[in-house]
């Protein structure tokens, strides 16, 4: 089934691999086995070199969508510099990034807090500007960064209106969800209007083979027109080779036998899952390396069919069971 993406007026016959940039623009973060990625190399320098080196993998393995976010350290500075050392043309490329958090590690692996939300307009209008500063000309997409229901940012009517602005100025408006109610933050955010006019042009949501519960509300705003990104395809890791937790050893033979069997990687399987889904516009890579890059990228050709799904069915995991598990994931 085709669909029409909000945020580039082409119509896509199936999901698009994008690249998701919150394990590339900081020191620290909960994948599995980032800091080894990244060789254990944190300066700003290294780390900026290793930014473009993923930045033309993705590119040359063709990804055209870059998700950036104010709270991923310097991923916004890494990326805008990126597309203009490259002279990307902004008609080739979709940019989306995030308000709503503000790093706060200062460039430390092991920090006290990594960050901290705040939903309010003086935020907002700080990191728009921010935002404006180093991805001027590219960002197509401003999203709310983990919209919830205990925020109070979709009741917020300045807030609403401030972003209702920046939609008429040609921007997509988007908000990305997290938390074991994704589903109903989102049923609020649909009806989320402006003088009339549905406030939200796409939808940022995990959903993976552990965590599906947000499935039937994605649909929904896939039906109502909004893109639909899916982040954390492969659950921070959790659904790789990488995974050694004693729990999990027989999820992840069972992964692995479906992998055989369809002669790809266990990643490879895990994206493909999430590829197959009629709903999704854009499903983000949080590769770290080149070689997962092209790892991620060969997923789009994985024939997962109906055995596969219902194989992997008995990995969901209740979503309070899964969202504790995250929160329990050390930065690295």
């Amino acid at each position: 089934m085709t669909h029409l993406s909000p945020l580039r007026d082409i119509t896509l016959p199936m999901p698009v691999i994008g690249l998701g940039l919150a394990a590339l623009g900081r020191p620290g973060y909960i994948t599995l086995g980032h800091g080894d990625d990244l060789g254990h190399s944190y300066q700003v320098d290294a780390m900026a070199q290793h930014a473009f080196a993923m930045l033309d993998a993705a590119w040359a393995n063709g990804i055209r969508y870059f998700d950036a976010a104010r709270s991923y350290g310097r991923a916004e500075e890494f990326l805008g510099s990126w597309l203009r050392a490259r002279a990307i043309d902004p008609q080739t490329v979709t940019v989306g990034s995030k308000w709503g958090y503000t790093y706060t590690a200062d460039w430390q692996v092991a920090a006290t807090q990594h960050e901290i939300k705040d939903h309010s307009l003086p935020l907002l209008q700080r990191q728009w500007q921010e935002s404006q500063h180093h991805l001027a000309g590219y960002l197509r997409l401003y999203q709310i960064h983990s919209a919830t229901l205990e925020s109070g940012v979709l009741t917020n009517a300045a807030v609403l209106s401030e972003l209702a602005l920046r939609k008429a100025q040609g921007v997509a408006i988007g908000l990305s969800l997290s938390g074991p109610q994704q589903a109903a933050t989102l049923a609020k955010a649909l009806d989320s209007t402006v003088d009339g006019v549905r406030l939200f042009d796409a939808v940022q949501a995990t959903w993976n083979l552990l965590e599906s519960s947000a499935e039937t509300m994605l649909r929904e705003a896939h039906t109502l027109g909004l893109a639909v990104i899916v982040k954390e395809a492969l659950a921070n890791g959790r659904l790789t080779v990488r995974n050694q937790a004693p729990d999990f050893a027989a999820k992840l033979r069972q992964l692995q036998k479906e992998a055989a069997r369809l002669s790809t990687t266990v990643d490879a399987l895990a994206l493909a899952a999430v590829l197959a889904q009629p709903w999704a516009s854009v499903v983000l890579s949080g590769a770290v390396t080149v070689a997962q890059v092209r790892a991620n990228v060969a997923a789009t050709v994985v024939a997962w069919d109906a055995e596969a799904a219902a194989a992997l069915l008995p990995l969901r995991e209740a979503p309070a069971r899964y969202w504790h598990t995250r929160s329990q994931l050390p930065w690295n």
